[in-house]
């Protein structure tokens, strides 16, 4: 399984932005998709993840402000991040189950100015 991660880049705080993931096979063999973040010296985090089903889950740090969601015609699962902060700046991984192993997508930066 190989994933396309892309959208990053450079965003005020307070303003949006939207990640997206595209899986090389369909979506509906994956048992889970998600994003994890990452900033220098510090541990890979959850930020959201998305089931077969649509069931998600956030980290508590961005309940309410960020969305994730998929479109199964694309093969694609989205990020949609509002309301972002300075201490959202991290690369950001796509991350994929598939069937219990799990694939990572190469990192997109995301970068919040104050």
């Amino acid at each position: 399984v190989q994933l396309q991660a892309y959208g990053g880049g450079l965003v005020q705080a307070g303003g949006y932005l939207r990640l997206s993931c595209a899986a090389s096979i369909s979506i509906f063999a994956l048992n889970l998709m998600g994003w994890y973040r990452q900033t220098p010296g510090k541990q890979r985090e959850l930020v959201a993840t998305i089931t077969t089903v649509e069931t998600t889950n956030y980290a508590d740090s961005v309940k309410g402000r960020f969305t994730i969601s998929r479109d199964t015609s694309k093969n694609t699962v989205y990020l949609q991040m509002d309301s972002v902060k300075p201490e959202d700046t991290a690369v950001y991984y796509c991350y994929a189950i598939f069937p219990s192993k799990s694939f990572w997508g190469r990192g997109t930066q995301v970068t919040v100015s104050s």
